[in-house]
């Protein structure tokens, strides 16, 4: 377990790092940089906190993501935030009693496998508000968040993911290879919705070119496919990503964190001619290492939710209403192609723009059972 006290700025907001398609909904209002407009000025005891799942700060995804959105805060308010990082399940619980006793007003917790320490920490104490990234905070599958103080922060990556699909498929046809790949780290809905999208995208290329390209490693409709079982780059993790490229595949999603990097190291090594899909994050920018095999990154705008949650908390408007990250709020997006733009099919940025602005006009409905 590891405790950090951060007020240190990070500047990447999904929103700059994402297609500028037509048709999107209004973006989360910022002042532009070097207005003069003050901040907001919090309670004199305002002290937001931060939990991370095992998965850690540096994992180049959700997790650091979030992290970003709370160091903004503390910059901008000119505070500081107690961000601890767990390093396995077995810190959850802890980890959450220090930040109650150290006097949080805010606690946020990063991902699913929060929940159920999440959900026992707020109901303990009522006086402290909660929020939740990738989950209800709905252990007991009611229906309901189980604590009346926690906010959920979800996102429905189905949307952007779809788009991601249909550009793999996109390029895999016009490789001639005609087969992609994803797999996942847990196996759990957050997870799962970026893999549902996918397929989905696939889909709808086949549909509008008469085309065939394959997916390996998941199946909307049994909803069964490939795990590592956790988001830990490990033997277990390039095992997985290694059976999905034996498969001939030449373009793959890997769906959890850091087993990213058991993907790119499956890549590599292999001398295999296939191309790397980022989520949460731009991973071309995020690990430039890897920018020459990044195709494209679906992005979740984590930052931007932690940092309108925090802010709004800091000011005595803190909400529980859930916050849906979709395409139209810009809660999710497609990062830019970078290298990759010129040598994408011709007329496939304006058909992935055409099809944004029909999922955002209701006239696609984007349907994985893993949306919130």
């Amino acid at each position: 377990m590891r405790t950090t006290r951060k007020a240190a700025l990070s500047g990447l907001a999904i929103a700059g790092a994402a297609i500028l398609l037509a048709g999107c909904g209004a973006a989360p209002e910022e002042e532009p940089a070097g207005s003069g407009s003050a901040a907001p000025e919090p309670a004199a005891d305002f002290l937001p906190c931060l939990i991370s799942d095992e998965g850690g700060w540096n994992d180049r995804s959700f997790n650091q993501s979030a992290k970003e959105g709370m160091d903004r805060v503390a910059e901008e308010l000119g505070i500081e935030a107690m961000e601890m990082e767990s390093t396995s399940a077995n810190d959850y619980g802890p980890n959450l009693e220090t930040l109650v006793s150290n006097g949080c007003s805010l606690i946020i917790s990063v991902g699913f496998n929060l929940a159920a320490a999440t959900v026992e920490s707020a109901n303990a104490n009522p006086d402290v508000n909660y929020a939740i990234i990738d989950d209800y905070a709905d252990t007991d599958f009611d229906g309901d968040t189980d604590a009346p103080n926690i906010k959920p922060l979800v996102f429905n990556t189905a949307e952007a993911a779809y788009l991601g699909g249909y550009a793999a498929a996109a390029w895999s046809a016009q490789s001639g290879v005609n087969k992609v790949g994803t797999f996942g780290g847990g196996e759990i809905p957050s997870v799962k919705v970026f893999m549902d999208g996918f397929q989905l995208g696939v889909e709808k290329y086949n549909e509008d070119k008469g085309a065939s390209v394959g997916v390996v490693g998941w199946d909307t409709e049994s909803q069964k496919g490939s795990f590592t079982g956790g988001f830990e780059a490990n033997d277990v993790a390039r095992q997985t990503a290694q059976g999905i490229l034996d498969q001939g595949v030449d373009v793959i999603l890997p769906v959890g964190g850091p087993i990213y990097t058991s993907a790119a190291a499956a890549i590599r090594d292999g001398g295999e001619d296939v191309l790397l899909m980022g989520v949460d994050s731009d991973l071309a920018v995020k690990d430039p290492d890897l920018a020459d095999i990044t195709y494209v990154s679906i992005l979740k705008a984590i930052d931007q939710a932690v940092y309108d949650a925090t802010m709004s908390a800091s000011t005595g408007e803190f909400d529980v209403a859930p916050y849906v990250g979709t395409l139209e709020n810009e809660g999710v997006a497609l990062s830019s192609f970078h290298d990759f733009e010129g040598q994408l099919p011709e007329g496939t940025l304006d058909e992935i723009d055409a099809l944004k602005e029909q999922i955002v006009a209701g006239d696609i409905t984007v349907e994985s059972p893993n949306s919130p």
